[in-house]
């Protein structure tokens, strides 16, 4: 974490202070303030009691750390701020019928609760994939990345073309509606196109209508061929867009979308599987073939078959590191190897520098040899 100087005018007197800029790791910070952008959705702002320059790559997210009805919760969400706005970041939540974490969120988050938060990480974002014109998709609450790639473009003026096309069920679901429709009004470059699925009775609505095909979009942004393409949404959203512009002959190095998500059920089957497989071919292994890990705060050491995790290294010695998706996206589950060596297959949860340094995520690294790990 890198310190900067300020400084702060009282009574004409300037005082100084030292302003921390964020890093991937775990930060408490303070519910400042909250809005209520739909009928079901809210955003949520964070700062930190002492300053800190909250700047991260629009598109990233955050997990916060959560004490539920007495039980640790690890949850991921992306931040809808933009980091022009430094001293603080936000999450746009949407309550979900039956949902554990965003129910509690909006009926127990308010201003002054504190929390936990790790972060920020996430290899979908607007700076990694820089381009002069962007086609932004977005369904439902799988905006919040998008919006913040759009007020980032907006606060510092760049000379980017952004086509912004968002997806809602009605219109009483158009979240962040007004200020998309002040920010297009303002500058030439940014085209806001909306789409609503239904209309609901008293509603009134002069905008497209059903879903997001390809005679929509060849209307919305006919140069879409030209445009570095950021996709957000739920699942079946997502899969119909990247099969819609395949269909096309788009140029799929050019599209990204938002991985992070609900672990799917395809990988919780694979990993259900590997676990079985695992147990049945135990007895295979010869002792010699094991692999120790070393746990050096904990002073644990637990031999592992080749092919495990050092999240299950750590599971098998009685240790619990968190995490919140398990497929190597929300960083939560990182910690410092000491020596030995893994093969790590993240998906974008830790960053070159924090690999650099020696940490690796636990729950995507498989040791090759013998490991030391700080835990």
């Amino acid at each position: 974490m890198t310190t900067t100087n300020n400084a702060l005018a009282t009574n004409g007197a300037f005082i100084p202070v030292t302003t921390q800029t964020w890093s991937n790791g775990r930060h408490v910070v303070r519910c400042v303030k909250t809005i209520q952008e739909t009928w079901d959705t809210k955003t949520f702002c964070f700062m930190a009691e002492q300053p800190i320059m909250f700047f991260f790559k629009p598109g990233q997210f955050v997990t916060l750390e959560l004490e539920i009805g007495g039980e640790q919760i690890f949850r991921s969400y992306t931040i809808s701020s933009s980091p022009s706005v430094p001293y603080s970041f936000s999450i746009t939540v949407k309550r979900v019928p039956g949902g554990f974490v965003s129910n509690w969120i909006h009926d127990n988050m308010d201003v002054g609760t504190e929390l936990a938060v790790h972060g920020p990480v996430g290899a979908f974002n607007s700076i990694d994939f820089p381009s002069e014109k962007v086609l932004l998709l977005s369904g439902g609450v799988g905006i919040t990345p998008l919006m913040s790639m759009a007020r980032w473009a907006y606060d510092t003026n760049t000379d980017v073309d952004v086509a912004f096309v968002h997806s809602a069920r009605t219109p009483r679901d158009l979240i962040f509606h007004r200020e998309l429709e002040f920010m297009s009004s303002r500058i030439s470059n940014f085209h806001l196109h909306l789409i609503c699925e239904r209309l609901e009775s008293g509603q009134n609505w002069s905008g497209y209508r059903g879903y997001l095909d390809e005679a929509k979009l060849k209307m919305m942004a006919p140069d879409f061929m030209e445009r570095e393409v950021f996709c957000c949404g739920p699942t079946p959203y997502m899969r119909a867009v990247k099969s819609m512009l395949e269909n096309l002959g788009f140029d799929m190095d050019r599209y990204h979308e938002e991985a992070f998500g609900p672990t799917p059920e395809a990988v919780e089957e694979q990993v259900v599987h590997d676990a079985e497989m695992a147990a049945e071919e135990a007895d295979a292994i010869l002792p010699s073939d094991m692999i120790e890990v070393v746990f050096t705060n904990s002073d644990k050491c637990v031999q592992i078959a080749p092919g495990e995790t050092v999240h299950a290294a750590a599971a098998k010695a009685g240790l619990t590191i968190p995490k919140a998706c398990g497929m190597g996206i929300c960083g939560t589950c990182k910690v410092k190897k000491v020596s030995g060596s893994v093969e790590m297959a993240h998906n974008g949860g830790i960053t070159d520098e924090d690999v650099e340094d020696g940490y690796i995520l636990s729950c995507c690294s498989i040791p090759n040899d013998n490991v030391v790990v700080e835990y």
